[in-house]
Order: C-alpha cells, then sequence, then structure tokens
C-alpha cells in the first residue's frame, strides 16, 4: 500500500481526524514494516536453497565427502528446509544474520564496515537526482510541447533506461580515459583514504571525515572520487524526478486556483514559482522511498564499475564467491533499510500533503 492509493479528491486538510489519526497513520504504516520485511526475507530465504545448501555450493569442491558432511553437521544444513528456515528467522530477530562461509565474518560486521559507504554513495546520487531532475522537470513544463520540453523527455527516458554500468562505464570512458578529469574508482586515494581511517572516531563516510580534518586537498579527493559514481547512478532516478515534476506542474498549472490567479493578470512566471511549483513537489517524497530502493539495487552495478567498496562491491563478490549465506544476510538487512526507509518517507508525506487522509 502506498501513500498514492490513500490519497483523497479533495485538496483541503479537513477530511483529517487530527492528532490520534496521525497517531494511527504512523502505526499502521510501522507496522506493516513486519510483513514487508518477513515476505522479503522468506523469498530470499528459499531462492538461496533452490541452488542447495550454502556451504556445498561455496566450497563443496575444495572438501572433501567426510570434511563436507561434518561442516553441514556443525551449520546445521543437514536437517530439513522447514527447520532451518525457523531457526533462521529467529536469529534475525535477535538481530543475528549469520555468518559468511568464505571468511566466517559476521553480517552485521559488514554492514558496519561497507554500509557506510554504500550509504555516502546514495547520498550524493540522491543529490545529483534532484538537481537534475527537479529543475529540468520545470524547464518542461514551462515550454510543454516546445522544443526544449521534447528534447528534456528524450533524455529523460535515456536517463531511466541506459543500465546503471553502461553509464558508468561511458562516463569512465570519457572523463576519466580521454579526458583525464576524474579519478577512474575506488573513493579515495591511498593516502587520502589512510588517513582518513586513521581520524579518531571515524564516521566510515568519507566526506564527512574529510571535512572535520579541513583539509582542503582530501575534500577535493574524496569529491572527485564520487563525481561519476554518483552521476552514473543519480540519472537513473533524474529521469524519474524530471518526467514526475513535469507532468505534476502541467496538472497543477490547470487548476481552478491557477486560473483564478491568471485570470487577475499574473504574469506566466509568477505562476510557475509561487501557485504551481511547491505542490508539483509534493509526489517527488511520495516515490523517494521507491527510488531509494532501486538506488540500493543499483549501487551493486555502480560500486562494482567503480571499484567503490560498498556493501554491493561485497555483495558482488560474495555472488562470485557463491557464498550465499552472506548474500542472504546482506539482502535482508538491505530489505529493512528499504522498509525503514518508506515508512519514513510516507510519514513525512504524510505530515506535508494536505490530500492524503488517516
Amino acid at each position: 500500500m502506498t501513500i498514492a492509493d490513500e490519497q483523497a479528491v479533495g485538496t483541503t486538510p479537513a477530511g483529517r481526524s487530527g492528532g490520534s489519526g496521525l497517531g494511527r497513520y504512523i502505526l499502521v504504516r510501522f507496522l506493516l514494516i513486519i510483513p514487508t520485511v518477513f515476505i522479503l526475507v522468506t523469498l530470499v530465504f528459499f531462492l538461496m536453497r533452490v541452488v542447495g545448501d550454502p556451504i556445498s555450493a561455496s566450497v563443496g569442491g575444495r572438501l572433501t565427502p567426510d570434511q563436507l558432511a561434518e561442516r553441514l553437521a556443525d551449520a546445521g544444513y543437514d536437517r530439513p528446509v522447514l527447520v532451518q528456515y525457523v531457526e533462521y528467522l529467529g536469529q534475525i530477530f535477535t538481530g543475528d544474520f549469520g555468518r559468511t562461509v568464505t571468511d566466517n565474518r559476521a553480517i552485521s560486521e559488514i554492514l558496519l564496515t561497507y554500509g557506510t559507504a554504500t550509504l555516502e554513495l546514495v547520498v550524493f546520487s540522491l543529490i545529483v537526482a534532484l538537481v537534475v531532475g527537479i529543475p529540468l522537470g520545470r524547464i518542461a513544463a514551462y515550454r510543454r510541447d516546445q522544443l526544449p520540453d521534447a528534447v528534456l523527455r528524450v533524455f529523460a527516458i535515456l536517463c531511466y533506461a541506459t543500465p546503471v554500468f553502461f553509464a558508468g562505464l561511458l562516463l569512465k570512458l570519457v572523463f576519466s580515459v580521454w579526458l583525464g578529469w576524474f579519478p577512474l574508482g575506488g573513493r579515495a586515494t591511498p593516502g587520502t583514504q589512510l588517513t582518513l581511517d586513521r581520524i579518531s572516531g571515524s564516521s566510515g563516510i568519507n566526506i564527512l571525515d574529510a571535512l572535520r580534518t579541513g583539509r582542503w586537498d582530501l575534500i577535493v579527493d574524496v569529491l572527485s572520487h564520487a563525481v561519476l559514481p554518483a552521476v552514473a547512478l543519480g540519472l537513473l532516478t533524474a529521469g524519474v524526478f524530471l518526467r514526475l515534476v513535469r507532468t505534476n506542474l502541467i496538472g497543477t498549472l490547470g487548476m481552478d486556483y491557477v486560473d483564478a490567479a491568471r485570470s487577475r493578470g499574473v504574469p506566466e512566471g509568477r505562476l510557475l514559482r509561487k501557485h504551481a511549483y511547491k505542490p508539483a513537489l509534493i509526489p517527488i517524497i511520495t516515490v523517494m522511498g521507491m527510488q531509494i530502493a532501486l538506488m540500493l539495487g543499483g549501487a551493486i552495478l555502480t560500486e562494482t564499475t567503480f571499484e567503490w567498496r560498498g556493501l554491493g562491491f561485497q555483495l558482488a563478490q560474495y555472488l562470485g564467491a557463491r557464498d550465499f549465506v552472506a548474500v542472504q544476510g546482506i539482502v535482508a538487512l538491505l530489505a529493512v533499510i528499504v522498509a525503514v526507509t518508506n515508512f519514513v518517507v510516507d510519514v513525512i508525506a504524510a505530515l506535508i500533503d494536505p490530500r492524503v487522509r488517516y
């Protein structure tokens, strides 16, 4: 269930039921996190079992039959799948997402180590999407059915139709290989990364740690490494934002209150800025949660393309090693992150959008 499903026809907050209604709405949205995560975790668990047990898939070819049987018994994979499933659910409820088969690391440790890198990439990409998508959507709406509108609509289609890995490779070829403006990959040069890792209380988010040092050379180095990955991933969402802003601006400009302002002689530019622009941005917030989820999915290919060592990069490595315990745990954690993000976005949208009934 999404915000859009619960939008009312009216545009005034008269239909709201007060603070108790808001509390009930937030509670329902919060409780929906549980079945969402449950379904995703269940799907991932059984899909991972389609290829067999994780130990046989990852290291079975390097063990003797006796050693393999011993490893299976120790890990509990010789028991019925349903028993393993119930035990796995119990572990998740206690915050234990298991340990990897290939390097025996706790999944929670992997999240803490590499999750900040993915978070940094997603934030940078979201900034690119907003900076590119919203202004261009405004221009497309203002120049509706003119040449700029046609060009921007084609640009939007190219943005969300181009595979993110292809966009990343193309950006690397042009801006790193041919022009030499940006680094080929990584989150920072080795010297910069070593300096940032040694900072007391390092957050793991390079740009924040670089800002804490106050050294411009470190800040510039971190930002130069972030530009191409952020653009490659951000353009994917920028196309969606462009089309969304354009469509909603055109719809808002046709509303009665805008026609009334136009009849009073208000210039079109002022109508766009003062009357139509802000209401058209509300749908951006309602789809933000879904776009962040898509960015997390796109981060796997982006991080692999640019050797950005985050959760997506590690997930690709574990997939290559057929370490399905690690894959299962990371995907489960990402499911929790996506569900919580959608909950926060839904609550924010309910607070600022008068059309949402609760």
